[in-house]
């Protein structure tokens, strides 16, 4: 896959946010800063620049979607735009209309941006290619969730003050996680350690070779990490005899108050959701005073504000603390 082209319109030097693989060190922390100042000026009541104010966003959701959709929304709403949204069952996709003709079909109508979740990996590199107005990667398949990332890294720092150096465990259902993917992208390009377990049949096949530490015992991955993110088995994404039942995956990989007590005392508790309680997270951790899941979605909308504010030419603003 090529490097998507860069323009120097704006302070990210990008069109378009498609992935982290090939975002900079410096773009993450101008994506991050400005993602906190706007945290911290919503949770005192100053304005938020109306960057989108006469503007639009296009959001074109072709999978189930509620906090990365919502947020968008939200980010969108508190920015001073609109946004439309169109999903698969109410576009033209279901009359045998091609997604870049249905693309193409939107980007007539003058959108300012465009949004896109779609089952199939590469498409927002596909019309990327072929449109001219910025387009944000809400998901595409199991290969990037760019947005997804940056909130997690966002929530990381907030919790440890750092980034570099910090050891992040990734537990669950890596091959088919789009999520996994862009956070150890955009985790190693901070410097933070890596840490993936889960059962052989459920990681990529050579995953290391992305610069991460494997793990197959739960019990020995958790030991000294700092942050510890769990991912549900994404059942969509393969076929039967995968992975064990969910009892069986619950007790080899669940994260529960025994292996919580194995654990840091001020461990990071993390999940993107949705949240299968009982099989990947028991209940009582998932709402824990480690758990910062809830903080994750409510920095989900900042982190998509500063990705639409600056991709649409807002000026980038400076935190107290360099994220580093």
């Amino acid at each position: 896959m090529t490097i998507p082209n860069a323009s120097p319109a704006n302070a990210l030097q990008l069109k378009s946010l498609l992935g982290t693989e090939f975002l900079k060190k410096e773009q993450i922390q101008i994506l991050i800063s400005t993602a906190l100042a706007f945290k911290d000026r919503y949770e005192k009541g100053q304005s938020i620049p109306p960057t989108l104010s006469g503007k639009t966003a296009f959001m074109l959701f072709f999978e189930a979607s509620t906090r990365t959709r919502s947020s968008f929304e939200l980010a969108t709403q508190r920015l001073g735009g609109n946004s439309i949204v169109l999903t698969k069952g109410g576009s033209s996709t279901e009359k045998g209309e091609t997604l870049l003709d249905t693309a193409r079909n939107i980007e007539a109508m003058r959108p300012d941006i465009l949004i896109l979740r779609h089952p199939s990996a590469g498409s927002p590199f596909l019309l990327d290619q072929a449109l001219n107005l910025p387009l944000v990667n809400a998901g595409d398949g199991f290969h990037e969730h760019p947005t997804q990332a940056l909130l997690d890294l966002m929530t990381v720092f907030e919790g440890r003050k750092q980034i570099r150096g910090t050891r992040v465990l990734i537990v669950g259902d890596i091959a088919h996680s789009r999520v996994a993917r862009s956070n150890i992208y955009a985790l190693k390009t901070m410097g933070a350690e890596v840490s993936v377990c889960g059962p052989p049949t459920l990681l990529p096949p050579k995953v290391e070779k992305m610069g991460v530490k494997v793990f197959y015992e739960l019990d020995k991955a958790v030991k000294d990490q700092d942050v510890v993110m769990m991912l549900r088995i994404q059942f969509e994404r393969f076929s039967h005899g995968q992975t064990p039942s969910q009892g069986e995956y619950s007790r080899f990989y669940g994260l529960n108050q025994r292996v919580l007590k194995l654990c840091q005392p001020e461990v990071l508790i993390m999940h993107p959701g949705p949240v299968n309680r009982g099989v990947e997270l028991a209940t009582d951790v998932a709402d824990s005073s480690r758990s910062v899941i809830l903080n994750q979605v409510s920095n989900g909308v900042m982190l998509r504000m500063s990705v639409l504010h600056l991709l649409s030419g807002g000026e980038p603003f400076s935190w107290k603390d360099a994220i580093q």
